[in-house]
Order: C-alpha cells, then structure tokens, then sequence
C-alpha cells in the first residue's frame, strides 16, 4: 500500500510515460513542476502558452525548454480549449492548469462540445493528503467542486474516493461521512445521509468499501477520541482512509487548515471526466503539482 506521496511517483514511473497537455503554462510554478514530472519519467508534456514567456521563464529557472513541445498562444482561455481537445480527442492522457483561473479551465472543462465531459456525468475534485504523524495518506472530497452535494451524487463521490484509494493499493477502503456528531440527529441533513449512505454500503450497494457515518471528523481519524466518546462497532472510526464533506465549505476548510497550519502535502485533481484533471491553485507549490500529476497519471487508463 502507498502511504507517502512520494511513493505515487515511484509507482507512476513504472507505469510509464504519459502525455501531458498544460493549459497556460507560463509560470515558473508550473513548469518547474512538470519539468520535475519530465526527468521522473512520468510524462512526456506538450505546454499551450506564450512562447517568450515561457522561453524567458525557462531561462530564469534553469529548465531546459527542449524537453517541453510548446505551442504558442497568448490567450488563457485559447489555451485551455486547445489543451482540452487535445486530450478529448486522444492525443493526450492528462490535462493540467497551469496559469490561467479555475473558473476559466473549468469551463473549458465543462464545454459540451468539447467531449471531456460526458453526458449527464459528475464532476467532483478529489484530494490525496499525507498529514505529519499519519500512517497512510487520507483520500478527501469535495473541497472544490461541488458546493452542496445531493444524496445522488455523495454515492458518486464514494466510488471516486474508493477508486482514488484503490490506486493507492487499498483494497477495501474505509470511508468516514463526516457530520457535526457521531450521534444520528434526524434535524441534520448530513447525519441522516450519512447513516443511510452507511447502510447502503452494508448491503453491497456503494461497491466494495466499508463506509460510516455519521461521524465527526476526530472521531473518523483518531482512534483514543472514539474510544473515549464509546463509539462502538464502527469499522471506520478512528481508521478512515476516506473523508467524504458534507458540503465545499467543510471540505475546503479542513483543506486549507491541513495544508497551510498542519503542513500536509497534497495531490488533487477533478475528476468524472474522460481522462484525470490535474485541479492545484495557481499558488501551489512546485512539489504539490508533481505530486497532482503523478497522481493523475497513476488513475489514467492505458
């Protein structure tokens, strides 16, 4: 089993290279990154950007801009649908955001006409998190996406939780529907989902995972806390390898509070659509994007 985000790329070089298209990328962050993903064997990239731009940022880094095919388009939003196409139609297994706005390399996403996005799908985003003191990495979602996820779609995020996890060589995933309490509240929307979401999974209906809920967040992750509040029965508790929010602003916060205060490293994607999207801030790390990209193409089917 992967319990370090290191370890994605091991396992991602072995599998070989994968056809990267970058959507803008014209920032050192992004370049540096899948310069990185280059010479870790995990790609072989394809960067829509400006040219100068990304010459003179080459220059500035230390990159050689021989390993990149570029191809010159000043507009982000060009960029991004000419990134789309080129995996929508085969010619590349990854995509990924370099510079240019999430709201902007969604739409492009999102494009009917585009074919990256099937027919009646879910699109969600999808998280890896490797917390300091954690003995596996811990797989999340949604924290970017779906802003109030229905009961339809919590099933489809499961399946995406399960098969992020199964990538990491968790055979059975244990995934945790986090809510306010651990106690099933009938006035909680979150809590009683989360308890028919758990039954759900008892009976063989959410594939092959073990999933409960209600439960607080300390108590899915710390084993002493749900011993000491006696939550009895629970095969998750205190051993989630999944979080599955209640809704984006719970996602988003424990997010950022892990990232930024807790000093996790992450890997995050969109997924739902035809082939992994890599989804990191602009502001992210060179690190946290390589680790993005060798996650995407540990999921991408060959």
């Amino acid at each position: 089993m992967i319990t370090k985000l290191s370890e994605i790329v091991d396992e991602a070089r072995r599998l070989g290279r994968r056809r990267l298209a970058v959507a803008y990328g014209n920032d050192s962050h992004t370049l540096l990154a899948v310069s990185d993903a280059y010479r870790e064997g995990l790609v072989s990239p394809t960067v829509f950007g400006n040219r100068d731009t990304i010459l003179a940022t080459c220059a500035a880094e230390g990159i050689d801009p021989q390993i990149f095919d570029i191809v010159d388009e000043d507009s982000d939003v060009r960029c991004v649908a000419l990134a789309v196409d080129m995996v929508a139609s085969g010619k590349a297994d990854v995509l990924m955001k370099g510079l240019v706005s999430t709201d902007k390399y969604m739409r492009g996403i999102l494009n009917k006409d585009a074919g990256l996005f099937p027919p009646k799908g879910t699109l969600s985003h999808v998280s890896v998190v490797e917390l300091p003191g954690r003995d596996r990495l811990l797989c999340i979602a949604d924290v970017a996406v779906i802003p109030l996820p229905d009961f339809k779609q919590k099933t489809q995020l499961i399946k995406y939780l399960a098969r992020t996890a199964a990538s990491l060589g968790v055979k059975r995933p244990k995934i945790a529907c986090i809510a306010p309490s651990e106690q099933v509240l009938p006035s909680v929307l979150s809590s009683t989902e989360a308890a028919v979401l758990a039954k759900m999974a008892d009976r063989g209906q959410l594939g092959d995972v073990i999933v409960d809920g209600p439960l607080s967040l300390d108590v899915a992750l710390y084993a002493d806390v749900a011993a000491e509040k006696k939550v009895q029965g629970s095969a998750v508790a205190g051993e989630a390898d999944c979080l599955l929010f209640p809704n984006i602003e719970s996602g988003n916060v424990f997010f950022k509070a892990a990232t930024h205060m807790a000093g996790a490293e992450i890997a995050a994607l969109v997924v739902g659509t035809k082939v992994p999207c890599v989804l990191t801030s602009r502001g992210d790390t060179p690190l946290t994007k390589l680790y993005s990209i060798a996650l995407a193409c540990l999921l991408t089917k060959k």
